[in-house]
């Protein structure tokens, strides 16, 4: 018995509200005061909160998802779990006025102990109270054992309060942390049984997801299929099984599936950063370069204001605003360089950055000059910069290779790049999916001296030329830095239907005709495109049912 703290008395509990609305504080002290809670501190904004936080440990906050204009409920919580003030120890109760399934989406992703709907009923308040002081008496070892991270004891005690008719409001709860206890102790064969058997008596969310979840782990993906369907369709499900299906791709190495899915989630959960930084590095790994700009312009928009939230971020959304601008048409690479430009120079004018990321807003100055053809204006402030990594930040230094890549500094770029990739091997913390990358990057730097903006302009100077295999060469090199670019791949067959009057295309042009055709087959083309594309399919005497269907992405 000594082992276990004893359940803390409603006496001696310390309680946190943090809400911007007196008349919820009232409501919600008013109930506490009534169940013998005597220890109330109260918060109207986040900064406030913050400060109470470093004077006390609280045993139960009480956290509204709107708290003022600061911050919201979602970057509150995680910052408060950042500084250990919010534990496993601790009762987390979220307020809300809004139910939108993107926000009880965010909800869910955080794990709260209870969800209060506001406005807030009085005789509500004292029945969830009383509920959320039982769950902390009744389960004070159980929880313990979670703290400490000894899952099979934790089994244990809730084995045995399963046996405990009195709290059997708890035993959905209590057969959650069995289940939960088995993956973490990876046993997976044992959860999968226990989970099955869960499904004839529960139908809730959670015993669907961790079943599917013991059969991937086992490599059971037929059998994990079959639910996977069905759970992609039902909205309770849908955003847990697309999150889990992205895990699981990611492990395989399967990129492609990965970003879908990962897109898919981070629309229906949008406030998770992380998960939009994982769907930046996949967009590039994927060569989706306006998917890489939309992901960190989401991140930038939803980390206003939290912990997230800095100079470097804005620095990261004109550097991806760059890299789009090296794929697009003249056009619309002039207005992307201006809004990088703008951006650039608010950015530089912030109180605090100046000094703090000169070296970088001095590269980032330099991509755009080049982007503008100024590529003298840019060798001028490049030559001043050594082919060093001087930034603990991957992108500080990516930035810096891309600089000396497209200023044609060949050797400078590739010194970057293998240092840089002694640094991410080197750093634990690192994703799979970012060693691919650059693993990606050594290939494509090694061998390919162009953008594709420059190897478009190339080709169509080689094509009027009537030089058609330079042509081909540009086009090729520009669809592996831009797969999938639609025009490209058009470009590509114009010229091949011209290679092919002259001699049959070798085995490695026929693979590259290949990916372009499959393309231009699986997109969703205007007419004035799919008219060119059947024009040009017909002079190469393409197969289009050897081509096969699209593969079906997983619904959603």
């Amino acid at each position: 018995m000594d082992k276990f703290p004893a359940p803390v008395s409603p006496e001696e509990l310390k309680v946190l509200i943090i809400d911007n609305q007196g008349l919820v504080h009232d409501q919600i002290i008013s109930a506490l005061r009534d169940s013998g809670v005597k220890h109330i501190s109260s918060a109207f904004n986040a900064f406030h909160a913050l400060r109470l936080c470093k004077q006390h440990t609280f045993d139960i906050v009480m956290l509204a998802f709107n708290v003022s204009n600061d911050k919201d409920g979602f970057h509150l919580f995680e910052e408060l779990r950042q500084h250990q003030f919010i534990t496993d120890r601790t009762s987390v109760i979220f307020l809300s006025a809004e139910t939108s399934h993107e926000l009880v989406n965010c909800i869910v992703e955080l794990q709260p102990d209870d969800f209060w709907v506001k406005p807030l009923d009085s005789r509500r308040i004292a029945a969830r109270l009383d509920y959320l002081l039982t769950v902390r008496k009744k389960l004070n070892k159980l929880l313990h054992c979670l703290y400490q991270r000894d899952y099979a004891a934790a089994m244990y005690h809730a084995q045995r309060q399963l046996n405990d008719d009195t709290i059997s409001e708890l035993h959905p709860r209590l057969r959650r942390i069995v289940g939960e206890c088995l993956l973490h102790l990876r046993d997976y064969p044992e959860a999968e049984r226990y989970f099955t058997g869960l499904l004839s008596s529960l139908n809730h969310a959670w015993v669907h997801i961790n079943l599917v979840k013991s059969l991937l782990r086992q490599n059971k993906q037929e059998e994990a299929q079959l639910r996977i369907e069905d759970l992609l369709e039902r909205r309770d499900t849908r955003f847990l099984t697309l999150d889990l299906l992205a895990q699981f791709h990611l492990e395989h190495e399967q990129y492609a599936e990965a970003y879908d899915k990962i897109k898919q989630a981070s629309s229906l959960a949008p406030r998770n950063i992380e998960r939009h930084k994982r769907l930046w590095d996949l967009a590039r790994l994927n060569h989706d370069k306006t998917g890489q700009l939309i992901a960190v312009q989401n991140m930038a928009r939803y980390a206003k204001n939290s912990i997230h939230d800095s100079p470097e971020l804005q620095m990261n959304v004109i550097r991806s605003t760059l890299d789009l601008a090296t794929s697009v048409s003249q056009t619309e690479a002039e207005k992307l360089l201006q809004r990088a430009e703008l951006d650039l120079v608010r950015l530089s004018e912030t109180k605090g950055v100046a000094g703090q990321l000169d070296e970088q807003v001095r590269i980032t100055r330099a991509r755009i000059l080049c982007l503008q053809s100024r590529k003298k204006e840019a060798e001028v402030i490049m030559k001043e910069e050594k082919p060093e990594i001087s930034s603990a930040s991957m992108e500080d230094n990516l930035d810096k290779m891309k600089a000396f890549h497209e200023l044609g500094m060949k050797e400078h770029c590739l010194a970057v790049l293998d240092k840089l990739r002694q640094q991410i091997e080197g750093d634990t913390f690192s994703s799979q999916v970012v060693d691919e990358y650059l693993k990606q990057e050594e290939i494509e730097r090694r061998e390919i001296q162009f953008t594709t903006k420059e190897l478009k302009e190339m080709a169509a100077v080689n094509y009027r030329e009537n030089r058609m295999l330079p042509a081909y060469n540009n086009l090729r090199q520009a669809l592996r830095l831009s797969p999938d670019n639609r025009q490209i791949a058009l470009s590509l067959l114009k010229v091949m239907a011209q290679l092919i009057r002259k001699q049959p295309l070798n085995h490695e042009q026929e693979q590259t005709l290949d990916s372009a055709a499959r393309l231009l087959l699986q997109s969703d083309l205007p007419a004035a495109q799919r008219e060119k594309r059947n024009h040009y399919f017909a002079l190469l005497q393409i197969d289009v049912a050897a081509l096969g269907e699209a593969p079906d992405l997983q619904a959603g």
